[in-house]
């Protein structure tokens, strides 16, 4: 990993005129503000269409890459026709809803009972429930942070499973997937082959997706404040990446 001051990317037109490129976006942090709870995140009403114009104007090499589940995205942006890639990878969509990859497999509920139980012992603390796995957020506490990722990883590692950090969140997977996965599936697939990926994320889960598209020769953009990262551009906050994108929100 690099850490310095990392320049703005190149604007996409001048990367689009070297050739095909295929955009993977992170979503919370990346296209919207992060938000106190992971529930009250505010989606400006155009962006559905915007992504929609943009995966056209890019013959469809264009993802979405997030740690939310596919159904939870779906009920902040609908069901739009492009590629996403829900639960860090797990569950891999193209445009047209055709899965790639292994099923994914959900959590049991002795494994859910197990977490709700951590977080009712953890004032400060919520679950939030996935299609293949669960989320514990504690941005409301961060000081609980160590006592909750401990008993958390406890968990994960009596019920055999992965987990994933965030910004003030801890994640548990019934798959061994990451947001890397996700990118190596759908530069594969013939819509996508053949371009230079780029993969845009603010978080470090984001972290595997810069890693992967280095090796297809790609790019990592990093959303926020500078850190370690395999990325090699950075974008100051969501409003500078819409810019970048050329949505038009405002």
């Amino acid at each position: 990993m690099q850490q310095e001051s990392f320049a703005p990317p190149p604007s996409l037109d001048d990367l689009l005129d070297r050739g095909p490129v295929a955009l993977f976006l992170d979503f919370d942090g990346t296209l919207v503000e992060i938000a106190p709870t992971h529930d009250s995140i505010e989606v400006h009403v155009g962006l559905p269409r915007e992504l929609e114009e943009l995966s056209a104007r890019l013959d469809g090499r264009l993802a979405l890459v997030s740690g939310r589940s596919l159904e939870n995205l779906a009920s902040y942006i609908g069901h739009i026709a492009i590629a996403q890639a829900g639960s860090h990878g797990a569950d891999c969509r193209l445009a047209d809803s055709t899965r790639i990859g292994t099923n994914p497999r959900k959590l049991s509920s002795a494994i859910r009972a197990d977490l709700e139980i951590l977080v009712s012992q953890h004032s400060g603390a919520s679950l939030e429930t996935k299609s293949h796995g669960a989320a514990i957020h504690y941005r409301a506490r961060p000081e609980i942070e160590g006592d909750v990722v401990a008993a958390a990883q406890a968990i994960a590692k009596d019920r055999g499973l992965s987990v994933k950090r965030g910004k003030s969140v801890i994640e548990l997977l019934a798959n061994s997937t990451d947001k890397g996965d996700a990118v190596r599936a759908l530069i594969a697939h013939a819509t996508f082959a053949g371009s230079r990926p780029l993969f845009v994320g603010d978080d470090l889960t984001d972290e595997d997706g810069f890693a992967a598209v280095k090796e297809f020769e790609g790019l990592g953009v990093l959303v926020g404040g500078s850190r370690e990262s395999e990325a090699c551009y950075r974008l100051s906050d969501p409003h500078d990446v819409h810019q970048w994108l050329g949505l038009e929100l405002e």
